[in-house]
C-alpha cells in the first residue's frame, strides 16, 4: 500500500521507500530485492515464476509492458515499415502522379486522369491502408519517417512486435477513416502522419503509465496539435483520427488485467476495427 506522500513501498520490505517497480508485476521492489532483466528489473517473485518450476513453457521468456515477448531488436517493425515507406516513396518518384492517384486517400470523385470515378466510397478500400505509407514530397517523406523512428524506437519495445504492429495499423486505419468521414470527398490525402500520431497518443499513455514526467510528452504533443492547425494543407483529420485510435488502442493493451490480457487485448482492437469499418460503411452510403 502507497504511502500519502513519499514513495512507494517495497511490497518485500515495506520500511523502504523506492520509485522502483517490476517490470512484469509491476509491485514496488527496492534495490534488495530487484533483480536485473532484459528490460528494466524485475522481483524475486516472479523471477522464480519465470525458473520454469510447473508453470507454462514460455514463463521465463522476458515480457512487455504490454505482455508481448521483448525482442532483441527494439525497431524492427519500425525499420519495415519505413522501408515500405521507402519503397513507394521510390516508385512514386519513377512512376509519376499516376500511381498516386490509384493510392491516394480519395472519397468519392471523377478522376479525369482515369477516366472513372474512385475514390474509397466506389469501393476501393485498399486506399484507407495505401495512403498511409504513401509520400510525394521529400520533406513529407523526411518528416514522417524521423517521427516514425524516433517515437516508434520508445513505443515498440514497451509493446512487443505483434502488439505494436497492430497499433501501427489501427493508427493509420482511424486516420484514413476520420479523414474519409469528414473531409471533402474530392479531396486526396497522403501519409504517414496518421501513424505517427498514432505513436504520439501512445508515448502520452504509456508515459502515465509508467509514471514518467509528463511535461516533455504533453509540450511534444501540444506543439504537434499546434502545427497540425496552423500549416496549410494538412489533414488534420488524419493526425485526430491516428492520435485517437492508438491512444485508445494503448490503453487497452496496457490496462488489461494480467489473467485476460490477450483476450482483453485483442477483443478492443477488434472494436476498434469495427468502429472504423462501420464509419466507412455509413459514410459510403451519405455518398452514395
Amino acid at each position: 500500500m502507497e504511502p500519502e506522500t513519499g514513495l512507494p513501498r517495497c511490497y518485500r520490505h515495506p520500511d523502504v521507500e523506492t520509485g522502483i517497480r517490476c517490470t512484469r508485476c509491476e509491485k514496488p521492489i527496492c534495490p534488495q530485492c530487484m533483480v536485473s532483466a532484459s528490460v528494466g528489473f524485475q522481483c524475486p517473485d516472479c523471477v522464480r515464476t519465470g525458473s520454469g518450476t510447473g508453470h507454462a513453457p514460455d514463463a521465463n521468456q522476458p515480457r512487455t509492458l504490454a505482455g508481448g515477448r521483448v525482442a532483441s531488436d527494439g525497431r524492427f517493425i519500425t525499420k519495415i515499415l519505413i522501408a515500405i515507406n521507402l519503397a513507394l516513396f521510390i516508385a512514386v518518384q519513377v512512376a509519376g502522379d499516376r500511381l498516386v492517384d490509384e493510392l491516394s486517400l480519395i472519397g468519392y470523385a471523377y478522376n479525369p486522369v482515369l477516366g472513372e470515378v474512385v475514390g474509397v466510397a466506389d469501393g476501393e478500400w485498399y486506399r484507407l491502408v495505401t495512403s498511409t505509407v504513401l509520400h510525394q514530397e521529400i520533406p513529407h517523406f523526411l518528416f514522417n519517417m524521423l517521427g516514425l523512428w524516433i517515437i516508434g524506437g520508445i513505443v515498440e519495445p514497451e509493446l512487443g512486435r505483434i502488439r505494436y504492429t497492430l497499433l501501427c495499423l489501427l493508427s493509420g486505419l482511424s486516420g484514413s477513416v476520420l479523414a474519409f468521414l469528414f473531409a471533402a470527398p474530392n479531396q486526396p490525402s497522403l501519409g504517414a502522419s496518421g501513424v505517427v500520431f498514432g505513436l504520439i497518443g501512445s508515448w502520452v499513455v504509456l508515459a502515465r503509465r509508467k509514471r514518467y514526467d509528463m511535461r516533455p510528452v504533453v509540450l511534444f504533443t501540444a506543439l504537434s496539435l499546434l502545427l497540425t492547425f496552423t500549416r496549410p494543407g494538412i489533414s488534420w483529420e488524419a493526425h485526430i483520427g491516428g492520435l485517437v485510435g492508438g491512444a485508445l488502442v494503448v490503453y487497452a493493451l496496457v490496462h488489461a488485467p494480467r489473467k485476460r490480457r490477450a483476450l482483453v487485448q485483442y477483443t478492443a482492437c477488434g472494436l476498434v476495427l469495427l468502429l472504423d469499418l462501420g464509419t466507412v460503411i455509413a459514410r459510403t452510403a451519405a455518398l452514395t
